[in-house]
């Protein structure tokens, strides 16, 4: 989050920009919606994501079966929708190209962002979503 994802060089004037920095110059330049949808992807959504998987990787202690469930399920929902804001940040970068006027490149974040999403779709792929009901069988039984 802190670190610059995209460098962007105008004019021989290079600026760096953070996911967050980034969609709030978006919001502030009127592009309201992509924005929004940058920061509700790239920094809630990721971070809503973690923290269900933490939840859930918590056990009874955390939620009751019921609930790990309609997380795991939800989880499964926002996994769908996990790779949009890197379709987004590639559509941005094709927009404003602007050939010799202007040039913009990956910063150092981007690979820090790519590992993030990297691995959280690997924690989700390797959950086993059999032990949610497990271990609330186990818990009834005793």
């Amino acid at each position: 989050m802190v670190l610059p994802v995209l460098e962007v060089e105008r004019f021989g004037h290079a600026t760096q920009s953070t996911i967050v920095g980034g969609a709030r110059e978006l919001i502030a330049d009127g592009s309201i919606v992509i924005g929004l949808v940058i920061l509700l992807f790239s920094v809630v959504v990721p971070l809503a994501k973690l923290l269900g998987m933490f939840l859930l990787c918590a056990g009874q202690a955390a939620m009751s079966g019921r609930h790990r469930a309609v997380t795991y399920r939800a989880l499964e929902w926002i996994g769908k929708w996990g790779m949009i804001d890197v379709l987004l940040v590639a559509t941005l970068v094709a927009a404003v190209k602007l050939g010799d006027l202007m040039e913009v490149t990956a910063g150092p974040g981007a690979i820090a962002f790519t590992a993030v999403v990297l691995l959280s779709m690997l924690a989700t792929a390797v959950f086993d979503p059999a032990s949610i009901w497990e271990e609330s069988e186990s818990g009834a039984r005793a």
